[in-house]
């Protein structure tokens, strides 16, 4: 399991203001994104609409899809090529990873925000950075890493909310002061032929699952024998036998084992018509409490770690959408299917194939104050949403 949880208080970490660090690391991004991610080529399109924003001086929030770990490096490219330093929401734990993060990412611009509960000092900081307007605000309004390009999930309000708040202060100075926001839609792309790129890491996986090296077998058909193995050991070890029956369905099936009982315990009944973020993250706000009060015994304070990790696993296995290598599925899809299980396997992701990305700015959205998302659908979150599933290419099936 990744260390994505922090058994300590959570203390807010603002960013800096200065741009000394911004611009030393300027000129390494593009080799820090090539040697570490595979990024070669950027591609952009919609730079006008983010520097008109800029220079009317409204208050400019950025909202990205987040599809892999690298999309706030991207963003900081993009700060680069734009010619101004963004701020960057960002989760506790990655400014909480190492001593280097810590010291280096405030003063890159990049601030924290407590995925296990409330943080409205988060909040505060982000309406405050809005609200004076000297550099844009970045927060992905999904909440999580997705891992899937194809697949947009669901849109958390906590970013319109404060985009609103941001756009009532301003208002109050200045009536023409605005607040307007701007999707930003990331597609990777393959820069290279896949197949020579993922053999050896195939290989790796399939014997680290005891499995023979299926080399005359295609990449998707490598791939289902995989998705199978792991699922088969999942199960062996989750439920004590190993199910039948479609992968996709099992796959559901073994999710709501791990997250039902727990919800029993932990919040009193079962979340089942919830996503499965949204119960993971009620789950593990509600377990990290119990361990930050303290008084448990080594044998309690062990059992509630390994809920956590059953935890990992159920959100681990929401990364698989059902019918993702369908029909004849993109080599995007392919990579991304491999980087997920070598991830689950290793807790870690190589760069195989160079990529391309391609970062496009959306319409500016004007933040109309008097709004309001609590009842219903979000009409803020609707416009971004509609945007970036157009730039993105996505249909209603994906």
């Amino acid at each position: 399991m990744q260390r994505i949880v922090i058994e300590e208080p959570y203390v807010h970490i603002p960013p800096r203001a200065g741009t000394a660090w911004s611009v030393m690391f300027k000129p390494v991004l593009p080799w820090f994104l090539r040697k570490n991610y595979g990024i070669v080529n950027f591609e952009y399109a919609g730079l006008d609409r983010l520097r008109a924003s800029l220079g009317s001086g409204d208050g400019v929030m950025l909202m990205p899809n987040h599809c892999r770990d690298e999309d706030g490096l991207i963003l900081g490219q993009l700060s680069c090529k734009i010619g101004t330093w963004f701020y960057c929401m960002s989760s506790w734990h990655l400014l909480k990873a190492s001593r280097l993060h810590a010291f280096i990412l405030p003063r890159l611009g990049v601030y924290s925000v407590y995925r296990e509960g409330i943080d409205r000092a988060s909040a505060k900081t982000s309406v405050g950075l809005l609200t004076r307007g000297n550099r844009p605000v970045v927060i992905f309004p999904e909440g999580y890493l997705g891992r899937t390009n194809d697949r947009l999930n669901p849109l958390m309000d906590g970013a319109a909310l404060i985009a609103r708040s941001a756009a009532r202060i301003r208002a109050r100075g200045n009536p023409a002061s605005k607040v307007v926001v701007h999707p930003v839609a990331l597609r990777y792309r393959l820069a290279g032929p896949l197949e020579p790129g993922v053999a050896g890491v195939l290989a790796d996986i399939e014997k680290r699952l005891g499995q023979p090296t299926n080399e005359n077998l295609s990449i998707r058909s490598r791939l289902e024998v995989i998705e199978e193995a792991m699922l088969a050991r999942l199960e062996a070890e989750k439920l004590g036998r190993i199910q039948t029956g479609p992968v996709a369905e099992r796959r559901s099936q073994l999710m709501q084992a791990i997250l039902g009982p727990l919800e029993d315990e932990w919040l009193g009944h079962r979340r089942e018509t919830e996503s499965v973020q949204s119960r993971v993250r009620q789950l593990r706000a509600s377990i990290l409490q119990s361990l930050l009060k303290g008084g448990l015994s080594e044998d309690e304070h062990r059992r509630r770690w390994r809920q956590l990790a059953d935890i990992y696993t159920a959100q681990g296995l929401d990364n698989y959408p059902p019918g993702y290598l369908s029909g004849q599925p993109t080599q995007e899809r392919l990579l991304e299917t491999i980087e997920r299980l070598e991830e689950d396997l290793t807790d870690k992701v190589r760069p195989h194939v160079p990529l391309t990305v391609s970062v496009s700015i959306g319409e500016a959205i004007v933040v109309n104050p008097a709004t309001s998302g609590r009842g219903g659908n979000d009409p803020l979150l609707s416009a971004v949403e509609r945007q970036l599933r157009a730039m993105l290419g996505l249909t209603s099936a994906d």
